[in-house]
């Protein structure tokens, strides 16, 4: 190796990272396992050992470290040994990765993302349905796997992290229903309603009349199912349309998991589409994977292989929104660590079914699946990423003045068994 040594000494500050090249010859970077106060908590640097298996592999890490370690692990051209795995090699870099932002090459890199980044999030309408199906039609026997029985593939609302993912995702059921205010035969219009739980929920629990709204097929054909089967076929409605092709008017709005995949370019008109589409007493609400720090780009590997065009915004873009539409921002909700949790929980299910996973979809598909799972924990978990709750009215008083509402309405949804 001759390149990336010289990043490496740099970068591995904690913790140790063993590379064994093609030549079985051991470059050791780190000191060894430690434990650091990172993100405000005691994490434990990990020992990681990595093999290489071609020479062009250092090259390519050095030069995009994040789209070169996904690719040479996905294609088979990295492993781990030792004990080792992906996960401990990310929450190594993650520890890390202000050091390796400082070098020169990786600022110029970071600036050129950040400049083209609009053109990356150009999503109109026919390409941003491209886009969604591209990680949405999966098959849905994939997905069933490792989420819950809900099937709800968003971030789950816990109390703490011991109550289960089943449990923290019904909390999150009731959560929104509450803070939405609904009565029975309310209109509710779901944008990127996924397998369908929500609205399912709010039919059963509230009494809603519901619109599901989704561009992938897949995705709309099994929530229809689902809905039928929970006995709210009559009260559920699944439309494969993008939310800027409807028109009418609801009582209610609710978004969660689709503002990510509207790209900066879009916000003024996602916000504008929610606000023409609501009563003159309406409310909407969105749910958004967000980030703590100034406006930024979605990483190379995500944006290939997971979600083209998406990307989590800054509340400073969300607001920059926001503030033309004539919308009131009722209440705004970040949850910091309820991601992290549901993440974990996700990615050890994964793991669980790993070896059917590689039956079904093959192992290049499980290895994409499992940087992916880890990446996302990780960064969740001691990296700027979050999830935010807005709600949004026509005028000030559309909802109550204080919170106490939620919390009450959330006792009385559980006291029904809801």
């Amino acid at each position: 190796m001759f390149l990336l040594p010289k990043l490496l000494k740099r970068f591995v500050r904690h913790g140790r990272l063993t590379v064994i090249t093609p030549d079985n010859q051991r470059h050791v970077f780190g000191s060894g396992p430690a434990e650091i106060l990172f993100a405000g908590q005691m994490k434990t640097a990990p020992a990681v050992t990595v093999r290489f298996h071609d020479d062009k592999i250092e090259r390519e890490i050095f030069l995009n470290p994040e789209m070169a370690l996904a690719e040479g692990y996905m294609d088979g051209r990295i492993d781990f040994e030792d004990g080792s795995s992906i996960h401990d090699l990310l929450s190594l870099f993650w520890m890390q990765r202000k050091e390796l932002r400082k070098h020169p090459i990786q600022k110029v890199v970071r600036n050129i993302r950040f400049r083209i980044r609009r053109l990356r999030m150009h999503n109109p309408l026919g390409l941003a349905g491209k886009k969604v199906k591209h990680h949405y039609d999966i098959p849905t026997e994939f997905y069933k796997l490792w989420l819950d029985e809900t099937m709800t593939y968003s971030c789950a609302y816990w109390h703490s992290p011991e109550v289960g993912l089943e449990a923290a995702q019904k909390a999150k059921l009731r959560h929104l229903a509450a803070k939405l205010k609904i009565e029975p035969g309310m209109t509710v219009l779901d944008i990127g309603s996924g397998w369908g739980e929500l609205a399912i929920y709010l039919a059963k629990a509230c009494g809603a009349k519901v619109t599901g709204l989704n561009v992938s097929p897949d995705q709309m054909a099994a929530a229809q199912k689902r809905a039928e089967a929970a006995g709210v076929g009559d009260a559920v409605t699944f439309i494969n349309k993008d939310y800027r092709e409807l028109k009418g008017s609801f009582d209610r709005v609710v978004s969660v998991g689709m503002m990510e995949h509207v790209g900066v370019a879009h916000y003024l008109e996602y916000f504008e589409a929610i606000r023409d589409l609501l009563t003159p007493d309406g409310i909407a609400l969105v749910h958004c994977i967000g980030r703590v720090g100034p406006p930024g780009f979605t990483g190379p590997f995500f944006d290939k292989y997971i979600f083209p065009g998406g990307y989590a915004p800054a509340m400073s873009e969300v607001f920059a929104a926001v503030e033309q539409t004539g919308l009131w921002s009722s209440d705004c909700e970040f949850w910091r660590r309820h991601y992290h949790w549901t993440l974990h929980a996700w990615r050890e299910r994964f793991m669980a079914h790993r070896p059917e996973v590689v039956t079904m979809m093959g192992e290049r598909f499980a290895r994409m699946w499992e940087f992916y799972l880890s990446a996302c924990e990780i960064s969740f978990d001691i990296g700027g990423d979050m999830v935010f709750q807005l709600l949004l009215g026509p005028h000030k008083s559309a909802v109550p003045v204080v919170r106490d509402y939620i919390t009450d309405a959330e006792k009385a949804l559980e006291a029904r068994g809801f």
